[in-house]
């Protein structure tokens, strides 16, 4: 499978973007899919998750209540909705894929788990 990440761009404080990931190659109905980050001079970091099968769900603290991962099995497609962004939200953001689906869900945050990666795409959030 193939992920290709787009949405990013330049928004102020407390504005909204979607991120889009959309794969090819394979249907990507049997996999975790994850979103990450990077910011600039720092380590990549886990932001969001979600299931195979039921979709449920995981989040890293920061962002709880302020993004929302979702999927479209019949597109192919994950997408992170992110509101009330923040300057430290500013970082290039990846989607990957993680198959066979490991079944713990803390072990979602975990970059190791995922198989194929997306390249990424850059949010800015300026003050």
């Amino acid at each position: 499978v193939q992920l290709q990440a787009s949405g990013g761009g330049l928004v102020q404080a407390g504005g909204s973007l979607r991120l889009s990931c959309a794969a090819s190659g394979r249907t990507i109905r049997t996999y975790n899919m994850g979103w990450f980050r990077q910011a600039p001079g720092k380590e990549r970091e886990f932001v969001a998750a979600i299931k195979w099968g039921g979709g449920s769900t995981y989040y890293e603290d920061s962002v709880k209540g302020r993004f929302t991962i979702s999927r479209d099995n019949a597109k192919n497609t994950v997408y992170l909705q992110m509101n009330n962004l923040k300057p430290e939200d500013t970082a290039v953001y990846y989607c990957a894929a993680d198959s066979p689906p490991v079944a713990i869900t803390s072990a979602l945050a975990d970059g190791n788990m995922y198989d194929v990666w997306g390249q990424g795409t850059l949010v800015t959030v300026s003050s």
